[in-house]
């Protein structure tokens, strides 16, 4: 279970979070929707202290952590619990693609370099890619580099994976087939928070929908209650802008 408390973030005086608490249970796939500037990345990026929050704690199952005053080793502990995939893919340039995989088990979780290489192996091949394991991100497509940071954070075997965005930089005819390995992460029954705009995507594999707007959380439930039945106005404009009426609500 993770439970995210009362989440307050501002950049100089424009409030990016405002009081924002979220409530994920164990195997769930949380996909967060809203417009640009809702706040939607920032959240994560405080999930996982790459941002530091204002306010607010992280609860994933025994362990609470204050986001705001965390030490280096509580960060340090609540980092190897989650593993996040960017939506530049964030790839060392100058390492291979299992090296890209090898080195946070190697560093940051400590397993001997056989077993970490034979974990990225296995994941390589999970998402298709064990042809390209020697290659640099540099020879590779923007479809195959989101392939890597999606293995990368399977690899991990974390408690949630944060997912922000993953298909925003690819080209439209790459989407699915990215979407395809993360449905196949959801299938693994990993717990999963997912900032994205594919709708189909979040009807599909969503377990709960959250709608984010100017920093709150204006509505979450399930995909049918907010897509078909939203309760906020707020909400239904929103949908209204970016799917056909007809194909969504009853």
């Amino acid at each position: 279970m993770i439970e995210i408390k009362n989440v307050k973030k501002s950049f100089g005086k424009h409030e990016v979070l405002k009081d924002v608490s979220l409530k994920v249970d164990t195997g769930d796939v949380v996909v967060i929707l809203g417009p640009s500037g809702s706040g939607k990345t920032t959240l994560l990026r405080c999930i996982n202290f790459l941002e530091r929050a204002d306010e607010g704690t992280l609860t994933i199952e025994d362990q609470t952590a204050d986001l705001h005053t965390a030490s280096s080793k509580e960060k340090l502990q609540i980092r190897k619990r989650t593993a996040f995939v960017f939506q530049n893919y964030g790839l060392f340039q100058n390492k291979t693609a299992i090296q890209n995989i090898t080195e946070g088990l190697i560093t940051a979780r400590k397993i001997p370099k056989a077993e970490a290489i034979a974990k990225a192996e296995e994941v390589l091949d999970w998402v298709g890619m064990s042809d390209k394991r020697d290659y640099y991100p540099s020879k590779l497509s923007g479809g195959q580099q989101q392939r890597i940071g999606i293995a990368r954070a399977v690899a991990l075997d974390p408690d949630v994976i944060l997912f922000d965005e993953p298909t925003s930089a690819l080209d439209p005819e790459l989407v699915g087939e990215i979407l395809g390995v993360i449905k196949k992460v959801a299938k693994k029954g990993i717990t999963m928070i997912v900032v994205t705009h594919e709708m189909s995507f979040a009807q599909e594999v969503a377990s709960k929908v959250v709608f984010m707007d100017g920093g709150v959380v204006v509505e979450s439930g399930t995909p049918r209650d907010v897509f078909y039945y939203p309760k906020e106005e707020r909400t239904k404009k929103f949908l209204e802008r970016i799917i056909p009426q007809d194909q969504y609500f009853i």
